[in-house]
C-alpha cells in the first residue's frame, strides 16, 4: 500500500473517531451553537428595528437580510473553538502517546481533526442558515453558480479557521486554556461589518474592522446572496483563507512534530 492510501486510511479512521466523539459529547457543540442563533434571535427581534433604521433599511427584514452572512462566519469561528478544545484534550490525555505506539501516519490525527471540524462548521452553518430562513431571510435572486461560490467561501473559512484552531489547541497546556485562546476566533466577527457597517464606526475604529478576515468574507458572502457590491473584498477573501489556512497548517505541524520528539 502507498504512503498516500495508508495516510487516507488512517486520517478517515481518526475522522470517524472525532465524529463519533462529537455524535456522542454533543454538549460542547451546541453550546457553541447556541451562541450565534441567540445573537441573530437577539438583534433581529430585540434591536432590529432600530438597527434596521441605522443602515437606511425600511424595516426588520432589511437588517435581517444584513446580518445572516455575518451570523454564518460567526458560526464557523464559534464551531472552531471546539476543535481547539478537542485537539488540546488529546494532547493532554495520554491518547497522543498510545497513537505513537501504532503504525499509524503521524499526520493523520490532525487531519482527522480538521476534517471533522470542516464538516460540523459545515452542519452548524446549515442549521443556523435553517434558522435565518425560519425567522425571513430570503436570497431570491442569488443564482446557482453564486450559491455554490457562497457554500465554496464558508468551506474555505472554515479550513482556514480551523487550522488555527488546531493549533491553538497544540499550544495550549489545558482544555480551558485552549477554549480561553481560541475566543478571538468568535470575538473578531463582533468588531467587523457583521452588524454595522464600517462606515458607521468611528474613523479611528474603520482599519481594525476593515482589515481582518471576516469584513471581506463577510461583504463577499452579502455580494453572492444578496447582489450587493462585492469589489475587492472577494479576492481579500481568498487571500486571508488560503493564507490562514498556510499559517495555521505549518503552524499545527511545527508544534505537533516538535510535541511527538
Amino acid at each position: 500500500m502507498s504512503s498516500v492510501s495508508l495516510t487516507m486510511r488512517d486520517s478517515s479512521t481518526m475522522l470517524r473517531r472525532n465524529l463519533l466523539h462529537a455524535r456522542r459529547y454533543p454538549s460542547l457543540t451546541l453550546n457553541l451553537l447556541l451562541t450565534p442563533v441567540m445573537l441573530l434571535l437577539l438583534f433581529v427581534y430585540i434591536f432590529g428595528d432600530a438597527m434596521s433604521a441605522g443602515i437606511g433599511g425600511g424595516d426588520r427584514s432589511d437588517y435581517i437580510a444584513y446580518i445572516v452572512p455575518g451570523i454564518l462566519l460567526m458560526t464557523i469561528g464559534s464551531t472552531t473553538i471546539g476543535t481547539a478544545v478537542s485537539v488540546s484534550t488529546d494532547m493532554t490525555e495520554g491518547i497522543i502517546a498510545r497513537f505513537r505506539t501504532m503504525a499509524i501516519h503521524r499526520q493523520s490525527v490532525l487531519i482527522g481533526h480538521v476534517a471533522g471540524s470542516v464538516l460540523q462548521c459545515v452542519m452548524s452553518v446549515v442549521l443556523v442558515g435553517a434558522v435565518g430562513v425560519a425567522i425571513g431571510f430570503r436570497s431570491t435572486d442569488a443564482t446557482a453558480m453564486e450559491w455554490l461560490a457562497a457554500f465554496g467561501l464558508l468551506a474555505l473559512f472554515a479550513l482556514a479557521l480551523t487550522w488555527i484552531a488546531v493549533g491553538m489547541g497544540l499550544v495550549s497546556p489545558n482544555a480551558e486554556a485552549a477554549s480561553n485562546n481560541a475566543m478571538p476566533l468568535i470575538f473578531l466577527p463582533l468588531i467587523s461589518s457583521a452588524f454595522v457597517p464600517v462606515d458607521a464606526m468611528p474613523g479611528w475604529f474603520r482599519p481594525i474592522a476593515e482589515y481582518q478576515p471576516f469584513t471581506p468574507a463577510i461583504e463577499t458572502l452579502r455580494g453572492l446572496l444578496l447582489g450587493t457590491e462585492i469589489g475587492h473584498n472577494g479576492w481579500l477573501a481568498v487571500g486571508w483563507c488560503l493564507g490562514l489556512t498556510v499559517l495555521g497548517y505549518r503552524w499545527s505541524k511545527a508544534q505537533f512534530d516538535r510535541d511527538a520528539k
